[in-house]
């Protein structure tokens, strides 16, 4: 039987997706869980499946090519004063790039994940956050530069 991954193991594996040799110590201060109970975890998800081995990345900058790329836009109620929306994404790994922009949209989220259902948990928690009115999402199909 498949388990299902709740949140917690999904910050797990984007923290070990980028960085595989991480300490369990520095991984539970990243994610608010004690050194052990991450262990535990990570041999869950071994066990589960969920981890079925681990891989060099070469020194070449590219991000696997597993992982799946979303440019979300985010429009907030209080462009100039939302600091706690900048805040809150901040504690999303899945989310490599934060930029304010200027014109239309108020910010541009770069969005990393294992699975096309990632990047939508990862869309509905931004959704929700107080301060977002509005967001539109696109998955990259091909990186070109």
């Amino acid at each position: 039987m498949k388990r299902i991954l709740d949140p917690l193991d999904e910050r797990i594996l984007a923290e070990l997706t980028a960085n595989a040799r991480i300490a369990h110590a520095e991984l539970g201060d990243k994610v608010n869980l004690s050194r052990n109970a991450v262990r535990q975890r990570i041999e869950r998800l071994e066990r589960d499946g969920a981890i079925q081995g681990y891989t060099l990345k070469t020194g070449d900058g590219r991000r696997p090519a597993s992982l799946i790329s979303a440019v979300i836009f985010v429009y907030r109620y209080d462009r100039m004063r939302g600091e706690e929306v900048l805040q809150a994404l901040r504690g999303i790994p899945e989310i490599v790039q934060c930029e304010v922009m200027s014109g239309e949209f108020d910010l541009m989220l770069r969005v990393d994940a294992a699975t096309p259902e990632r990047v939508h948990l990862v869309w509905k928690e931004i959704s929700a956050m107080p301060g977002v009115s509005n967001t539109v999402t696109s998955f990259v199909l091909s990186s070109v530069i």
